[in-house]
């Protein structure tokens, strides 16, 4: 099983899951929502060896943890996961957005100069913005776009860069979202969680219920679960970050 992003630290009981995330998935992305939350994080998750801490600084709090900056990016060089980093384009975040674009293409920039990183990216409303800042920077590494809810001229755009999209048990839910997730490439394709935010039936996903993703996946595909779960599990050791 795998997760490609889920908010591991902030799980209510995470010190309660950990063992199992660590036991049931093959491989786990906790995502972080800044520089400190990583350093705090990875302390706490060290020695699971199934779990990865990524490296984030979330657009939605930018204007909070403007700060970090410089903390950001004396650590991409630490580590050979991001996120969760990106942009924000909806009104709730516009008084910010200038600091999340300086942010995001900074961070980019460094992840390229680092020689290339697994990047879990926030694009909601800021798609085609997410897209022009990846493309000045071609050996950032591997960006993965989490929950993309992009127009289908971003998610062709984005489809021809070589990203990748992880996607949760929500996002198949949709008709919008299965309309999506039907025109992407079958090997763009990762599992994710995004719990605990991500709700189904009053409960958060747990990371061990990403590949749950792959009943709805597998009829969008008109192919044998089984097939698709094999299909994930392939997509992800493409990356070759493990």
């Amino acid at each position: 099983m795998i997760d490609l992003h889920t908010h591991l630290d902030l799980y209510p009981n995470a010190l309660e899951i950990i063992s199992r995330v660590n036991s049931e998935n093959d491989f786990t992305l906790a995502v972080t929502t800044s520089p400190r939350a990583w350093l705090a994080t990875k302390k706490v998750f060290s020695g699971y060896e199934n779990i990865q801490v990524a490296l984030g600084l979330h657009p939605e709090i930018v204007a909070e943890k403007f700060n970090e900056l410089d903390l950001l990016l004396a650590s991409i060089s630490q580590t050979n996961f991001i996120g969760e980093i990106g942009l924000d384009g909806s009104s709730r975040y516009a008084k910010s957005f200038t600091q999340q674009e300086l942010i995001f293409d900074i961070a980019i920039r460094e992840c390229q100069k680092a020689g290339g990183r697994l990047i879990s990216i926030h694009s909601r409303a800021a798609a085609s913005k997410v897209l022009s800042i990846l493309k000045k920077y071609p050996n950032c590494g591997q960006p993965v776009l989490h929950w993309f809810s992009g127009s289908i001229t971003e998610l062709k755009e984005a489809i021809e860069m070589k990203c990748f999209f992880s996607i949760n048990p929500i996002m198949v839910k949709s008709n919008n979202g299965k309309n999506l997730i039907s025109k992407i490439p079958r090997n763009l394709v990762l599992p994710e969680s995004d719990g605990p935010f991500t709700m189904l039936n009053g409960k958060p996903i747990m990371p061990w219920e990403a590949i749950n993703v792959c009943s709805d996946l597998s009829q969008i595909w008109n192919i044998p679960i089984s097939d698709t779960e094999d299909k994930l599990k392939n997509n992800f050791k493409y990356l070759g970050f493990i």
